[in-house]
């Protein structure tokens, strides 16, 4: 099993809107990154555990968990010019891009900011917490995912 963080703005998608959902369940689509894509496409795998991170609001941090539901496959919202997330240079015969169907399994107690995640010297190498590193997703080690569960 791997770790990842996955990183969406609360409010264009939440923890509690995938919560709100039938099944709990929704496609992680819109990643127009190629790093990103590549491990959604050739790593992630189904049962694989995710932090839901809330990022670009007041205070960002891990939110909840959710599950790879389903694993990669071609992000069909590239190709509908009606969609947020089209591409034109997007081609059904050669895809571009790829997404994971993500199933939620409980909000945390409460949400670790990035902040407090910033202070534990045992998280300095968590990608999160780089400078500069913006990927929307980003692999976890199982001793991150462990410590930073122990912060809760």
């Amino acid at each position: 099993m791997a770790y990842w963080i996955m990183k969406s703005e609360p409010d264009v998608f939440g923890v509690d809107h995938l919560v709100k959902l039938s099944g709990k369940t929704d496609s992680w689509d819109g990643v127009r990154n190629y790093q990103a894509r590549n491990m959604m496409r050739d790593d992630m795998k189904k049962g694989d555990l995710v932090f839901f991170y809330h990022s670009n609001c007041k205070e960002p941090g891990i939110a909840g968990i959710m599950k790879i539901a389903r694993e990669g496959y071609v992000d069909h919202t590239a190709f509908d010019p009606g969609q947020k997330y089209f591409d034109p240079k997007s081609d059904p015969d050669k895809p571009r891009w790829y997404m994971v169907d993500v199933k939620h399994v409980r909000k945390l107690k409460r949400v670790i900011t990035l902040a407090e995640l910033k202070s534990h010297p045992q998280l300095s190498d968590l990608q999160l917490v780089k400078r500069g590193n913006r990927l929307s997703i980003m692999p976890v080690t199982k001793k991150q995912w462990d410590f930073i569960l122990s912060l809760e």
